[in-house]
Parts: C-alpha cells; sequence; structure tokens
C-alpha cells in the first residue's frame, strides 16, 4: 500500500486498511479550486499515488483512491461551498481528459474489491447528478484529449458535455472489444437513458475502440457542444457564467467545515462519536448501534450552522457512511449487519420537528440530502441487513428507516425480566413520507406497501405516535414482534441462517426483494448493469489467464470461450 487513504491500520485477516477520509490538503489526484460561484475539479492523477502496488495511474487513469478524493470533493461543495453554482470538470494534462479505470489496477484486484469499487464510483457520480438535481450545482465537463471508458462515464454524469474539436479529442467507450468488460459506472445506461443515443448508434459506439470525435460526436447526442481549440477557454469560461446566473442555489452565506471523523479502531470493531461498530468474527455479524443525541435540538438554525459537523443529526450520517464503507471494501467476510440503536426516541423526534421546522435553511436541505445518499448506500450494500428494536432503542423519524431498508426487523414484545429500559417504540415523522427516496423513486415504507396504498395511508395517519411492538405489527412496519421467550432464538436462528447460505445467492435475492416497484435509471445501474458487470467479472473471457483483462497490453490476442451462454 501507498497512498495516503490507507493509514497502516491492520486488518484482522492482516492487510492494511483502506480509509475513505480525506481532505484537500491531502488530495493526490484531485485539485478544487474555488472562484466566486464557479468551482474547478482539475483531474491531474499521480501516476506514482496508486492505491495498491503493482501498477502506476497513467493517464490520468483512476483506482479507488482517485475516486474517494473525488467523493470527499462533492461533500465539501455542498457543505463548506454554498456559494458555489456551478462546477468545471477539467483534466489538469495535455491532450487526455481520463483514460478511465486503470486497467493493470482491474487485472490485479480480487473479484471483491472489483465489484465494490465499481459501486462506490457508481454512487460517486450519481452523487454528482444529486448534486445538481437537489442542491443546485450543474456541472459542465470540458474534454479536452481523449475522454475513454470511465473517463467518459465521468462526462456522462455531468448535465452539459463539452468537446474541444481539434482533430484528435474523443469520446469513447472501449471496455468490450478491448477487455471484454462492461462499462462499469452507468456508461451504458446514461448513454440510452439520460442523453437518448439512438441504439444502432449506441451499438456502434460501443463496440469500437478509437471512439466518436466532433461533428458526429454531437449529431449522436454524446457531447452537448464542439467547440474549436482556438475558442475553447473562452467558450468554457462563458458557458459556466451562463450555468452560474440560472442556477438555483441561492446565495446561502459561509458554510460550515467537515471536520475529519473521530474513530478508535480495535481488533473487533469501531467506536465513534454517535455509533459503535462490533465484529463478530466467528458469528460473521457487525453490529451497528446508533447512538441518539445526547442534548436537545438548538434553539434556531444559527445555532445549528455554528454546530456545525458536530450537529448530531449531520454527525451520525457521517460516521455511519464511513463504517458502512469500512464494512463493505475492509470486511468481505461479514454475513450480516444488524442495526442497533440507544437513546431517548423523543429526543429523536425532537431533532425530526427542527428539521422539518427549519427545511427551507440551506443546511437542512443538505443534510436531508446527505443521510438520503447513505441510506442508499445501506440498501446497496451486500450484506443481509437486520434491525433489533428492542427496549432502549430509539428508532424514530429518521432513524426508523433502517427498519424499513432492513431484509427483515425484529421488535421486542414488553419487558425483559429485571430490565429497567423503557420499552421498544417505533416513531414515523413527516421525513418517512417523502425525504429519502430509494434508487426506484420510492420511500421505504412506499416500496414496501406496493400492494395497497392505503396501508401507507394508516401509517402516515400514525406518524408523531410512539408505537409499540403490537402497533408496529398492525400496521406493518416490522416483521415480527417478539416476547422475551422467543427474542434470543429467533434471532440466533435468522443470523446462523444468514451465516449458512450462499453468499452469491443471498447477493442476488436481497438484490432483487429490495427495490420493487418501478424502475429508474439509477437503479437500472445498480441492478441491470451492476449484476451483469459482476458475472462478467467472474468469467474466463475477461479474467481468466487467456482472458481479455489479462492479456491487455501484452501483444497476445485473447482467447475466449465462444459459446453464447
Amino acid at each position: 500500500m501507498a497512498h495516503a487513504h490507507a493509514p497502516e491500520r491492520p486488518l484482522a485477516n492482516g492487510q492494511t486498511r483502506i480509509d475513505f477520509q480525506t481532505e484537500p490538503s491531502r488530495y493526490r489526484h484531485w485539485k478544487l479550486n474555488i472562484d466566486g460561484d464557479v468551482a474547478t475539479l482539475l483531474l491531474d492523477v499521480d501516476e506514482k499515488g496508486a492505491l495498491f502496488e503493482g501498477y502506476e495511474l497513467k493517464l490520468n487513469s483512476y483506482d479507488l483512491g482517485v475516486d474517494i478524493e473525488l467523493a470527499d470533493a462533492i461533500e465539501r461543495l455542498r457543505f463548506e461551498h454554498p456559494q458555489v453554482r456551478v462546477v468545471l470538470l477539467r483534466s489538469g494534462k495535455p491532450r487526455v481528459f481520463c483514460a478511465g479505470a486503470n486497467i493493470r489496477m482491474l487485472a490485479g484486484a480480487s473479484h471483491a474489491h472489483k465489484v465494490n469499487f465499481c459501486k462506490f464510483t457508481n454512487e460517486t457520480r450519481n452523487g454528482l447528478e444529486d448534486l445538481s438535481e437537489n442542491s443546485g450545482l450543474q456541472t459542465i465537463c470540458a474534454i479536452s484529449g481523449t475522454a475513454a471508458g470511465g473517463g467518459y462515464e465521468l462526462a456522462l454524469a455531468a448535465d452539459y458535455i463539452m468537446l474541444v474539436d481539434d482533430g484528435s479529442s474523443s469520446v469513447s467507450l472501449p471496455e468490450l472489444p478491448l477487455l471484454a468488460v462492461l462499462p462499469g459506472t452507468g456508461g451504458l445506461t446514461r448513454v440510452s437513458d439520460k442523453r437518448k443515443v439512438r441504439r444502432d448508434h449506441a451499438d456502434f459506439f460501443c463496440t469500437t475502440e478509437e471512439g466518436v470525435k466532433g461533428k458526429r460526436a454531437l449529431d449522436w447526442r454524446l457531447v452537448d457542444e464542439v467547440v474549436p481549440g482556438s475558442k475553447f477557454e473562452d467558450t468554457v469560461t462563458a458557458r459556466a457564467k451562463e450555468f452560474a446566473a440560472k442556477s438555483r442555489r441561492g446565495h446561502a452565506g459561509p458554510g460550515i467545515k467537515l471536520t475529519p471523523l473521530t474513530r478508535s479502531f480495535t481488533a473487533n470493531g469501531v467506536d465513534y462519536g454517535s455509533l459503535a461498530v462490533e465484529f463478530d468474527r466467528g458469528g460473521r455479524i457487525a453490529t451497528i448501534t446508533l447512538r441518539g443525541p445526547a442534548a436537545p435540538p438548538p434553539a434556531s438554525a444559527e445555532v445549528m450552522t455554528s454546530l456545525g459537523a458536530e450537529f448530531w443529526p449531520l454527525k451520525l450520517a457521517r460516521e455511519l457512511d464511513d463504517a458502512i464503507l469500512n464494512i463493505r471494501l475492509n470486511e468481505f467476510d461479514v454475513a450480516a449487519i444488524v442495526f442497533k440503536s440507544s437513546g431517548d426516541p423523543a429526543e429523536v423526534v425532537a431533532y425530526e420537528h427542527f428539521l422539518e421546522a427549519n427545511k427551507d435553511h440551506w443546511l437542512t436541505g443538505e443534510i436531508r440530502h446527505f443521510w438520503k445518499r447513505v441510506l442508499k448506500r445501506v440498501d446497496l450494500t451486500s450484506r443481509s441487513l437486520v434491525t433489533l428494536v428492542e427496549p432502549g432503542s430509539c428508532f424514530a423519524g429518521t432513524l426508523a428507516e433502517f427498519a424499513f431498508a432492513s431484509d427483515r426487523s425484529y421488535m421486542f414484545l414488553g419487558q425483559r425480566d429485571g430490565d429497567n429500559k423503557p420499552s421498544a417504540t417505533i416513531a414515523l415523522s413527516e421525513a418517512n413520507f417523502g425525504a429519502y427516496p430509494m434508487s426506484n423513486g420510492l420511500t421505504r415504507l412506499g416500496s414496501r406497501f406496493l400492494a395497497d396504498p392505503a396501508d401507507l395511508e394508516a401509517a402516515k395517519s400514525e406518524r408523531e405516535k410512539m408505537l409499540d411492538a403490537e402497533a408496529a405489527q398492525r400496521l406493518g412496519l416490522i416483521t415480527f414482534a417478539l416476547d422475551d421467550i422467543d427474542w434470543d432464538d429467533e434471532v440466533r436462528v435468522f443470523l446462523e441462517e444468514r451465516a449458512s447460505f450462499s453468499p452469491d445467492g443471498l447477493t442476488g435475492l436481497e438484490a432483487n426483494l429490495r427495490f420493487a416497484g418501478p424502475e429508474t435509471m439509477e437503479s437500472k445501474i445498480f441492478a441491470r448493469l451492476t449484476a451483469w458487470q459482476n458475472w462478467i467479472f467472474q468469467r474466463p473471457n475477461a479474467v481468466g489467464e487467456d482472458g481479455a483483462l489479462k492479456r491487455y497490453g501484452t501483444g497476445q490476442q485473447p482467447v475466449f470461450d465462444t459459446r453464447r451462454v
């Protein structure tokens, strides 16, 4: 390991932990420049700054470490720079915008790393689109040179793509002809669904190595504007001003600082300020305990802003995001994630009321959207998910979403013998009915109650109430209500079963069951495209010793099993 994002914290298996925390002074691959209401994200990859040994990041190619920086920069634009209204994506290297994911990295990475790398990169690209749709920061990608594979997929996430017309600059998705894999970060879906490229043009484009240039790229809707080299810089500047002028992002005043997370790693867990993660290595279980607020909500939005990253809802969301990513990339043997909570549900409800009362404040909006993205990250994590609503828990409002995000939820009925903790309750808030849509565009309760909208209305009529286990089961908010006699055995059997099932089968099962209802561009990217890529990444035509990924750059042609499956 040689990267700034991977401090020397050994894992149980002796490997070094991949760390998702960084900040601009530690960036090795991106430069974030702010000029009034225009931000420029300049991709200038350090060839020697690879996350793992064995490859160099030539031609602005990227690995997970490059995308960790991009994801961090996007969040800082949201919270630290509310004055920014347009983002320019550009390259810091001549004659190349971005060559995409590093092929040597892909060829040498484990299957689990490849899949989770693609998933995180997809989430980051979707975050760029969410930045535009919900935070009002329009994005312009200015391509000078080649934008190949993942480099063009990065451009596709922008609102507007500009291409210099110099006879050599081009866009391409050459993964199939070169590597026998698919574009891994939404390229096919965005070409067809977002840019609405004709099927025959898309077929040609995605099966040719050299890509498309100039007027054809414009005519085929692959880019939005083609500009002669002599006018490119002036035109990019003019477009940035136009986009900034029509951005709906208001001038919100000073931002807040996203201060570093405080984390304490041990051999069997991670302790944060507002949550703790405990690993049961033998049982292959990770338990995440969410801690309710230690103090009442602030008196005003101004006080909330002064608290910055220490404001409890934002603090918890940031720490949960880090915890989920740590499990995804560093704890591959975890079979199930158990969500618990501790605290006063009335205090959580008080924060829900505060956020609802200040919903028009820019920081409240960004916190809600951050929670939306973190909960989507939970949805898309390939682990079995279970929520245990026990005495003393605080699954209210936003935290109640974990019961609906989980594959199953168990709620304690009555009191434990000798336990003086308050009885288990669930409380719904306004946020459960619209603030946190899933990748399918529906809320988790909306997805749950697809069969009968009246069930959704029944749940909505009970919001703001502390619902006990019987009421929660009657409303369909939990899977099972169990008393002290059955609790331990039922939960144990569930977790033992999940650990005994095929991980591959569970991944397919859960991904199919979690996203009922309509299909969106986002759900296609994570379901259809990612599922096929997952399969292709295991096929010898791509990753076998004679496959295209392994033989790329050797001068040897790949040897394919020619049977169509």
